[in-house]
């Protein structure tokens, strides 16, 4: 039967219980803790030790295998991270490694082409210097040579020229044609005076 404390104040049954306290309303209070209780110790300290081997128990057979498992499988997770790592690191250097040999070939193999380049374009101009310088040296000989001719047809002709020149001279300030082997002699012993 349930008794609300209001009901347990107003009617109290003899040999019951007082329902806040627990303790009979005749019975007087003996002042012992309860847990030191000498008269109680033999089953406190039974429920103690049924207490402590069940949860002896259920540590042993539930709780430490659980957090073992969870140990061991954190523990093999961190080492196959770790061993993920050293080799991502292993493949990371061979990579690099291979980049630097690769790098360092193909900058061998640039400076070769360079020079390779280099030397053909020297050669090549070289080449087209002396095809360039030919070619003048041919046009300079071919124009000193029609110097040459045209030095020699002047030359031919200055005494034509010379003899016509002074026909005309002496005609003008004389009033009479002087003959041409005259003149001709004239302007031959005066070209043989100034060479």
């Amino acid at each position: 039967m349930f008794v609300t404390p209001a009901f347990a104040q107003e009617n109290p049954a003899e040999g019951q219980l007082h329902t806040e306290t627990g303790v009979a309303h005749d019975e007087p209070a003996s002042g012992v803790f309860p847990p030191f209780d000498t008269s109680t110790y033999a089953s406190q300290l039974l429920w103690l030790v049924l207490t402590f081997g069940v949860f002896y128990m259920l540590m042993q057979k539930v709780i430490v295998p659980r957090v073992g498992g969870i140990l061991e499988d954190r523990h093999d997770r961190i080492a196959q991270d770790l061993d993920e790592a050293s080799r991502l690191k292993a493949e990371a250097d061979a990579a690099i490694e291979t980049y630097e040999r690769e790098l360092s070939a193909a900058k061998a193999k640039a400076g070769q082409i360079a020079s390779v380049a280099r030397d053909e374009a020297k050669a090549k101009a070289d080449a087209e210097r002396a095809a360039i310088e030919a070619e003048l040296n041919q046009k300079v000989a071919a124009a000193e040579a029609r110097i040459a001719d045209i030095k020699a047809k002047a030359f031919a002709e200055v005494d034509t020229i010379a003899v016509d020149t002074v026909g005309t001279i002496v005609e003008q300030l004389i009033g009479a044609k002087a003959t041409a082997a005259d003149i001709k002699a004239a302007v031959s012993g005066t070209t043989k005076q100034g060479a």
